[in-house]
């Protein structure tokens, strides 16, 4: 749901986000409240008009799905977690030019020589948005509370399982004690919160963070106001250490129709267009050549997979769910996998803007990426894929596949119905699939999260956004990453447990030797592929659009070729220049400079409303439209 991948950045499947249907339900019922009596809906024009009166340059952002939650114990969502690096330090940050670690709130960082207890200096010139002072203090508070509390440690709680203790012996020193080695260490991506806000949290599991304005946190923005499914707004955190941004307020809007916002754009009313996760490739087309508008494209950060359920399960063995029992045998798996013809998906669905996929982290980390050698790859190959099903038991009797017990072969998969690339793969997959016997129901829908979390599902169109560290994307399969209780939420993906994926996982969250690491994740990518659960189609291109009459210049990453909206950090926002005078040099300074007086800059990221009716509820980040950080 980046994410995932985003995304993909984090080594949470350690330990289970628990989200039980009921507190969705109570979650729904309580935004439901909320949304009844909210304001008329956020109008652009009207907005604009009384910032420009107020002399304020406002960047108008909307993102391709709704915010599960403006907690960073709870968000998963790409567009949360997005606005979280907005809001609040890490310990560390990646560098916009080529993903190296770089400082963040510690300003160094060291190890043992055992390995087993870092040493991170604290920088002494961040405060809080309320003007206290940011300390160790607060960073040893935030992991010890995930440590020690199941509903604060729901989406990064994997970062401290191998924790043993953390303690901040000064204003500037943070000190972890580790129980074994942990080469994720300069990568902990998990937002640092004040300890005199947060410690008056009773419920960790059920606070959204979003009932008391403003938010304090210590990032470049200040979280300031939030509607479901209507807008979140943030102001510009003049104190911020690396500089305040050059823009006065950032606004995520919601966009329910992505050809509205294109529209939108081309009449100058919004400024930046990224789609839902990406423009398909008509609107794209149609958008270069158009004047004052450049169409931005590069290698994506996300896979685009069909997943497999291979038997919905909790963490002590009980089994829920309905998943079609043949999905056990991997005969029948790889008879799938060899039946998906990648190069037309990538001719005719995404027409050219993806690159075929192969192994499970794309290729633009190039140091993890992993594709199959020619003996071991699964082609496409119907005939192949026939014998595969006949040796399963699955006969052709006529025009259909059944089983030994006379049952047809039939599959059902979940789809995303605000996504184009689901239905247009949809329809390919019915057809092959069609083919070789086998009856598919391609079921789409606004929220997914429901039966995937019943195990009521096949298959399902999946996809996350992959950091520079994988160590997330890869911890949601292992068997620690299963639910507590059935059909609750869980750091799981789809409930692929086994014992020689879980020790190759141990093995290279212990290995600090990069070569060593990379060769071992690569292990891991092969399992993966052999297993039939994961078949990654494609790496979709970050494809986006901007007014270069409205934007003057933004941070891409990486720097080459790299994209705008759902970055690895606060770059692109950050970083924004709005067109009209203001020196490029002089970004992310004293916004005072450069500028035109009350000029006011709309970009629009478009995005897809999830849910309905203002109904909020806590969703698990899924594919495309949903996609983790």
């Amino acid at each position: 749901m980046d994410t995932p991948a985003q995304h993909d950045r984090h080594g949470r499947g350690r330990t289970s986000r628990r989200r039980p249907l009921r507190l969705l339900l109570a979650a729904a019922a309580a935004a439901f409240t909320l949304t009844a009596g909210l304001a008329t809906p956020l109008n652009p024009a009207a907005e604009q008009a009384k910032a420009a009166d107020d002399g304020k340059k406002v960047l108008t952002v909307a993102v391709a799905q709704s915010v599960d939650s403006l907690s960073p114990f709870l968000a998963q969502r790409l567009l949360s977690t997005s606005i979280h690096r907005l809001m609040y330090e890490y310990l560390t940050n990646y560098d916009p030019k080529d993903n190296h670690t770089i400082p963040g709130f510690a300003t160094k960082w060291e190890p043992s020589e055992d390995k087993l207890t870092w040493t991170y200096t604290i920088r002494s010139d961040s405060k809080w948005s309320d003007g206290k002072q940011a300390t160790a203090a607060d960073a040893a508070f935030t992991f010890n509370k995930m440590m020690t509390d199941e509903g604060a440690a729901t989406a990064n709680g994997s970062f401290v399982a191998n924790f043993k203790k953390v303690t901040a012996p000064s204003p500037t020193k943070l000190v972890i004690e580790l129980k074994k080695p942990q080469a994720t260490m300069a990568a902990l991506d998990v937002p640092i919160v004040p300890e005199h806000i947060w410690k008056d949290v009773d419920d960790y599991s059920k606070f959204n963070n979003d009932k008391t304005f403003p938010v304090v946190g210590n990032g470049p923005f200040i979280l300031t106001d939030y509607k479901v499914d209507q807008y979140v707004r943030l102001k510009a955190n003049k104190d911020f250490w690396r500089g305040a941004p050059k823009f006065d307020e950032l606004v995520f809007k919601t966009y329910k129709d992505q050809d509205a916002a294109v529209a939108a754009l081309r009449k100058g009313e919004v400024s930046f267009v990224a789609g839902a996760p990406a423009l398909t490739p008509a609107q794209a087309a149609s958008l270069k050549g158009e004047k004052d508008i450049k169409v931005n494209e590069g290698p994506g950060r996300r896979f685009f997979a069909l997943a497999t359920n291979p038997g919905a399960r909790t963490k002590d063995g009980e089994k829920f769910g309905d998943g079609n029992k043949a999905l056990l045998d991997q005969r029948v798996r790889q008879a799938l996998f060899l039946s998906v013809d990648r190069k037309t998906i990538i001719d005719k669905v995404f027409q050219g803007h993806a690159v075929e996929g192969e192994g499970y982290i794309p290729p633009r980390f190039s140091t993890y990426f992993w594709k199959p050698s020619d003996s071991q790859k699964l082609a496409y190959d119907p005939e192949k894929a026939a014998k595969l099903l006949d040796e399963a038991g699955y006969e052709l009797k006529g025009d259909q596949r059944v089983g030994k017990d006379g049952k047809p072969l039939n599959f059902r998969i979940l789809c995303h119905a605000t996504d184009p690339n689901d239905k247009a793969v949809g329809k390919y997959l019915k057809e092959w699939w069609g083919d070789l016997g086998i009856g598919l129901e391609v079921q789409c829908l606004d929220d997914v999260s429901v039966p995937w979390y019943a195990g009521d599902y096949d298959l399902a169109f999946d996809g996350w956004s992959v950091n520079p560290d994988p160590d997330f994307v890869l911890g949601i399969h292992t068997c620690a990453a299963l639910p507590t209780k059935a059909k609750e939420s869980a750091a799981t993906d789809n409930f692929i447990c086994d014992k020689t994926y879980d020790e190759l996982y141990e093995k290279q969250l212990a290995e600090y030797d990069p070569a060593k690491r990379a060769d071992i994740v690569k292990q891991m990518q092969s399992w993966l592929y052999d297993s039939g659960y994961m078949n990654v189609i494609a790496y979709p291109n970050a494809v986006e659009a901007y007014r270069t009459d409205q934007i003057k210049s933004i941070q891409t990453m990486p720097t080459a070729a790299g994209n705008i909206y759902g970055q690895d950090g606060y770059w692109s926002w950050w970083s924004a220049v709005p067109a009209g005078g203001t020196s490029e040099a002089s970004a992310g300074g004293d916004s005072g400079a450069g500028g035109s007086t009350g000029a006011v800059i709309g970009i629009v990221v478009a995005v897809v409303v999830l849910a309905a009716g203002g109904i909020l509820i806590a969703m698990r980040r899924r594919t495309t439209a949903d996609d983790r950080e």
